[in-house]
């Protein structure tokens, strides 16, 4: 704890020289950023789950505390107003502490009106950034979320800071730890509701405090991307399984998939030639290279594996050129990951905002940055057995090139996906996941 710690310290001083710098180009005396507020369901007397601010957690590691601000200024200490009620029907948030509170000005407010007498005066030559609230609407002058700031903001944001990989590194390792329960789960013929509930205990956090739903899927529903039913009930035979879920540690997520054959069969070795095809992946990256570089060569890989199998006869470039490698492999690589599970400003050219979005036959790649020394990614290949995508080959130009019968017999596997947290450093490439994995 003490080098998290003087990390977060480094950490803070960096990004508010960082931030001081964009509020002067902005001619900005003062920063409000809110924590948010919860959303009450309707016509009833609770909220839906709250999550805290991506940007209020660049700050600070509380990521369920509303209505509370983070304002920074020009120079001293910068200042939290902390929302701590009393409460009887809750809760009560507990008192500040771990390796950020000296760093703070902190402003303990018990009503949620007390907050705006911490808050800077009414000016021009104030922002707010994030979802407006009940308090910040008593400052009309202020600017809302100026996109030149925030544009900016997010640009710097791909690049971590030490104690930033400190963080995912510690999701990471949580969520190692769950996936090998879920996996024991798995292999003793446990319900994709039970391997759900193995995960979520294993991680100490609750459902809602998850970055994402987690996606357990059994047999075929591997084939759905976002697949979060959990059935009550194991399948009658059990054949694959695929997780993909993650933690959070002081407000950054790990997000990991694994996939597993129940037995050794084809579809086992099927997975082995993804895992290698993956390994290669990230050991092939180049420090400055082009993401959307990265996802390319992926399909030719991918589409090498297709071929191998007999899936399709076709040579990989032909699979690629063809679009018939995004049969098996609709979506993108990977993404920039964070204090968001999809980091925010993947599709930037620069720091201006501008966009530089995929090409036209690649729509959902979600990262399309060179990968630059402090950047941290997800590299998540995938070969699926996917009924609709499949079926639009059937009478297209290349439906003579399936191997529709062997195709078929894997649809009851429903797919494959594996995917790991990286960071890129000078010349190598950090592997989080891996890491985790290993020290189990």
């Amino acid at each position: 704890m003490s080098n998290l710690s003087s990390l977060y310290a480094e950490h803070l001083e960096n990004l508010l020289t960082r931030h001081r710098q964009l509020m002067q180009q902005n001619d900005l005396e003062y920063l409000i950023i809110p924590s948010g507020e919860p959303i009450r369901i309707y016509l009833d007397d609770m909220d839906y789950p709250f999550k805290s601010s991506f940007l209020f957690r660049t700050y600070v590691p509380l990521t369920e505390s509303p209505h509370s601000y983070v304002v920074i200024g020009l120079e001293d200490k910068p200042k939290l107003v902390y929302f701590q009620p009393v409460d009887y029907w809750h809760a009560p948030a507990s008192d500040p502490q771990g390796v950020w509170p000296e760093h703070f000005d902190v402003k303990i407010v018990s009503m949620r009106g007390e907050a705006l007498s911490y808050l800077p005066d009414d000016s021009d030559k104030v922002a707010i950034l994030g979802e407006p609230t009940e308090i910040t609407a008593n400052l009309p002058r202020a600017k809302n979320n100026p996109q030149a700031l925030l544009n900016a903001i997010y640009w710097q944001r791909a690049y971590k800071s030490d104690y930033e990989i400190a963080c995912i590194k510690q999701a990471n390792e949580k969520a190692a730890f769950a996936h090998h329960i879920a996996e024991k789960a798995f292999r003793e013929g446990k319900s994709e509701q039970q391997i759900h509930l193995a995960y979520v205990e294993a991680t100490g956090m609750l459902e809602h405090q998850m970055p994402y739903s987690n996606i357990v899927a059994l047999n075929s529903h591997s084939a759905i991307l976002h697949y979060t039913e959990c059935q009550s009930q194991p399948p009658k035979q059990m054949k694959s399984f695929l997780i993909d879920a993650g933690t959070t540690f002081n407000g950054y997520h790990s997000d990991i998939t694994r996939t597993y054959a129940y037995q050794q069969d084809e579809f086992a070795d099927l997975i082995k030639a993804m895992d290698e095809m993956q390994l290669a992946c990230i050991d092939s990256i180049k420090t400055g290279q082009k993401y959307l570089d990265l996802h390319i060569d992926a399909h030719l890989k991918i589409a090498a594996i297709i071929q191998q199998f007999g899936f399709v006869d076709m040579s990989p470039e032909a699979m690629l050129e063809s679009g018939v490698s995004a049969t098996f492999f609709p979506h993108g690589l990977g993404h920039l990951i964070g204090l968001q599970v999809h980091d925010i400003g993947g599709q930037f050219a620069d720091s201006s905002g501008k966009l530089n979005p995929p090409p036209a036959e690649h729509p959902f790649l979600r990262s399309t940055r060179n990968m630059e020394v402090g950047m941290a990614f997800t590299i998540e290949p995938g070969l699926y057995f996917i009924d609709t995508l499949l079926e639009a080959q059937r009478n297209a130009e290349h439906s003579n090139t399936f191997n529709w019968s062997k195709i078929e017999s894997f649809m009851p596997y429903g797919g494959i996906r594996i995917e790991d947290n990286i960071v890129i450093q000078e010349n190598k490439v950090l592997n989080l996941t891996r890491e985790a994995f290993a020290q189990l």
